[in-house]
């Protein structure tokens, strides 16, 4: 089995090929397997595969053209109601999203991790393009794919952050 945190990258450039469902299945059941603050579970999630909206989320962001090119998208949101812990809920969605990026490493699918939240202009675009309840906020996209491109992932250790509190 490969080390996954070790070989996870961000991944742009996708082959033109369809995700199976049971794979997209996968990864929001890894999504919702995230820890929460006090079990909270404040993500829905939205699973984009009509190629209008790709090319309209690919618009939501000056960081997001590479969405119009993928099979799939995942739209994270956080919910605004009976959230107990709302200032938590960003913190977890943020955990669903690792899930679902180490997930898609486990599945031979590549993704990136696109930040919609917390600017309102890119939340209300993609809230637009969605068709998003008030009281949810989209909180970021990752388009999902066959990669087609291949990179290592940079050592990102440094000791000089480590601190020992002994």
């Amino acid at each position: 089995m490969q080390d996954i945190i070790f070989t996870r990258v961000s991944i742009r450039k996708y082959k033109d090929r369809p995700v199976e469902e049971e794979k997209l299945d996968r990864l929001l059941r890894a999504a919702m397997q995230a820890p929460s603050a006090g079990n909270q579970q404040p993500w829905e999630f939205y699973v984009v595969t009509n190629k209008e909206k790709l090319a309209a989320l690919a618009q939501a962001s000056p960081f997001a053209g590479c969405t119009k090119d993928a099979p799939a998208a995942i739209v994270i949101c956080s919910r605004t109601k009976q959230i107990r812990w709302l200032d938590y809920a960003e913190i977890d969605c943020s955990i669903a999203c690792e899930n679902i990026w180490l997930e898609a490493e486990q599945l031979g699918l590549g993704t990136v991790w696109l930040g919609i939240a917390p600017l309102k202009g890119r939340m209300d675009t993609v809230r637009k393009i969605l068709a998003i309840p008030e009281d949810l906020n989209a909180f970021a996209i990752m388009p999902v794919g066959y990669p087609d491109e291949t990179r290592p992932q940079q050592d990102r250790y440094d000791a000089s952050r480590i601190h020992r509190a002994d």
